[in-house]
């Protein structure tokens, strides 16, 4: 309700609200419309309600300024430096058009399943027990059972007791990096990459060693010779519909980079973050074609579930398993039990892959629709490759685009961007914006792409 906002703003502070059949009548709208306003306005500390004597705009305090001065010499300085928390994550408001997003729209999750499994879990014992610390056993079956169903013959499947249950992949990254390749350790890593896995390495103090990729994966000389130049431990990457380029390695591919990482003595930590993403074709995670204890694998049911379900479970073999366990109990102890009972149940329940089957049919539109759009608004925009699963296009500007200035000029005229410099971990190899074609309204991607289109021309390049 704008007009009663409008009014707000321009009453003085102590001025009492109308009645609700007062707004009602002035403005038009219904009164569960006028108590819904009344609600937002007094959740941003713009009027207050005075029981049994109405409603009021809010008197405006001045803040005292506080001085926070003595934590500079608390803190000290910088010792490892953190990047910012990605575009990626960011709230927008309703009035534009927002392909920024990490995450799919909530139209596309299986809201029933997820509602009816919290009831569930609400109801039985892991409301009120503590569960293993390395996972609820049933939801490590499953983990183990869902990788197991991928591995050829020959290589023998994982264990349930391989599994390790995380509260998200942010924290099975960290606990990783940590237990694995250690502070001041050299970590490979894609360039461009995950940018939660570039914050994730920072915030554990490895030195990260960028290896160029794109949509078909790292060249394996490039990592042949990074792991000897380097003697580093470990290489994280997305071999399937990686983030942000969508790209998606070869089977060959896989078998040089396994090959290399067994002759280095290192691990190979997958993230398989969209395994549940897949459009024209089903991923095989790498880890199905290695029982050496080489590579590390994380699948997270975050994205796929419920942005409220944060659980991954990360499948590892040997001794390394110990050690990134012992890590995480440090950490967190446990993952609620709440959470991956919830999370269990709608995944073990028929419509799970029902959903599923739906979910490929909606993202292969909504791709469809935003490529569209942008080969007929913004044709100086280049995609290298239509990804086949995944959640985003990984678009080139023109070389000569100041690419913070054109972010923000396309928010201004209504479209919020991911600027591509938060995927790599070193310098950009050039100016990209991530576009993620899974968000809400994918009605309005026509509009989106016309004044992409349109404030590219404004600009130099």
């Amino acid at each position: 309700m704008a007009g009663l906002r409008d009014w707000v703003d321009a009453a003085p502070p102590g001025a009492k609200l109308p009645s609700t059949r007062t707004l009602v009548a002035r403005y038009g709208a219904s009164p569960v419309t006028v108590q819904k306003a009344l609600r937002t306005l007094t959740s941003q500390g713009t009027v207050e309600t005075r029981p049994g004597v109405g409603t009021f705009v809010r008197t405006v305090r001045v803040a005292r300024p506080n001085d926070h001065e003595w934590q500079t010499a608390a803190l000290g300085s910088v010792r490892n430096h953190m990047p910012q928390l990605s575009t990626a994550l960011r709230t927008t408001p309703n009035d534009v058009i927002a392909l920024h997003s990490g995450y799919p729209d909530r139209g596309l999750l299986p809201e029933r399943l997820v509602r009816s499994a919290f009831v569930r879990a609400a109801r039985g014992e892991a409301a009120v027990d503590r569960p293993p610390s390395a996972g609820l056993p049933d939801l490590q079956a499953w983990f183990a059972a869902e990788l197991g169903s991928t591995t050829p013959s020959g290589v023998s499947p994982p264990a349930p007791s391989d599994v390790v249950i995380f509260p998200g992949s942010q924290s099975a990254l960290s606990t990783t990096f940590r237990a694995i390749v250690g502070t001041g350790g050299p970590l490979l890593m894609e360039s461009p990459t995950y940018w939660g896995a570039i914050l994730a390495a920072a915030q554990v103090g490895v030195e990260i060693v960028p290896v160029p990729s794109g949509v078909h994966g790292p060249d394996p000389d490039d990592v042949a010779r990074a792991f000897a130049r380097t003697g580093a431990r470990a290489f994280y990457v997305q071999p399937n519909f990686a983030n942000p380029t969508g790209g998606q390695w070869s089977p060959a591919l896989i078998d040089q980079v396994l090959e290399t990482a067994r002759r280095h003595g290192a691990f190979v930590v997958e993230d398989d973050w969209a395994h549940d993403f897949g459009i024209t074709d089903d991923p095989v995670p790498m880890a199905a074609r290695s029982d050496t204890g080489h590579v590390i694998y994380l699948r997270s049911l975050t994205k796929s579930v419920s942005p409220a379900v944060r659980i991954a479970g990360l499948v590892v073999r040997g001794p390394a398993r110990r050690r990134i366990l012992a890590d995480a109990q440090a950490v967190s102890m446990y993952v609620s039990g709440v959470l991956q009972a919830a999370a269990l149940d709608v995944v073990t329940q028929p419509a799970w892959r029902t959903y599923r089957r739906g979910l490929r049919h909606q993202l292969a539109a909504r791709r469809d629709l935003l490529i569209g759009a942008l080969r007929d608004h913004a044709p100086a925009l280049h995609l290298d490759a239509v990804p086949r699963g995944g959640l985003h296009l990984w678009v080139r500007l023109p070389d000569a685009i100041d690419l913070a200035v054109f972010a923000r000029d396309c928010e201004a005229a209504g479209v919020v961007v991911a600027p591509g410099n938060e995927w790599f971990p070193a310098e950009p190899a050039g100016p990209y914006i991530r576009l993620n074609y899974s968000g809400s309204n994918p009605g309005a991607y026509p509009d989106a792409a016309r004044i992409i289109g349109e404030t590219l021309a404004r600009h130099p390049g």
